[in-house]
């Protein structure tokens, strides 16, 4: 079997990263040989400190450099609190919001069977470790509102009724600013099934 070479296998590594496709994957490989070697030196370094110093924390397993992350060991926190989100990205989405005051736990995916995906990949027994620990007095779901975002809460939201907690979802609807006439007739169905008094 021919070995590759350092060009395709760094075009290989590429083609790992979400929406890179082959002929995306080459023209950056090209682009950082030719045009920015500092730039692929760089990559290189912040790539490989990463992967040697984040790792998962320990209450919310979302990424730290630390035992426990920031956000954990804040005292202003609601510790009654607890938002259930399925990446460190929807967690930043939540905290860029400003809104929300309580702790997290981040899931690292979503129940899919038909890719293999059960409770155990999702870190279901750390989630209930952690919610049923006598301090948590609401859960707040918020998964992605697709098939398998709704699965997974469903399913989490049922263990934890069964566990006595008060579990609560994020209300879905007509996006700010969005006029009617503009938004999907799913959309809108939701935010009638959803509405509240004012």
């Amino acid at each position: 079997m021919k070995s590759l070479s350092s060009l395709d296998f760094l075009t290989e590594a590429l083609r790992r990263l979400p929406g890179v496709g082959p002929k995306s994957a080459q023209r950056i490989a090209y682009h950082l040989m030719q045009h920015d070697r500092e730039g692929a030196g760089l990559l290189g370094r912040a790539l490989s400190q990463a992967v040697e110093k984040i790792h998962h924390c320990a209450m919310c397993n979302t990424f730290t450099e630390n035992d426990v992350c920031e956000t954990c060991v804040d005292a202003e926190r609601d510790a009654a609190l607890l938002c259930v989100v399925e990446t460190p990205s929807d967690q930043l989405m939540i905290e860029q919001t400003m809104t929300y005051k309580g702790l997290y736990f981040v899931l690292m995916g979503r129940l899919s069977p038909l890719d293999g995906i059960g409770p155990k990949d999702i870190h279901l027994e750390k989630l209930m470790a952690r919610a049923t620990d006598g301090t948590v007095q609401e859960v707040v779901l918020a998964t992605n509102f697709t098939n398998e975002g709704e699965a997974t809460a469903h399913y989490i939201s049922e263990t934890l009724k069964a566990r006595g907690l008060k579990v609560s979802r994020l209300a879905r609807g007509v996006p700010v600013g969005g006029e009617l006439e503009y938004v999907d007739a799913g959309t809108i169905a939701r935010a009638m099934l959803d509405r509240r008094s004012t």
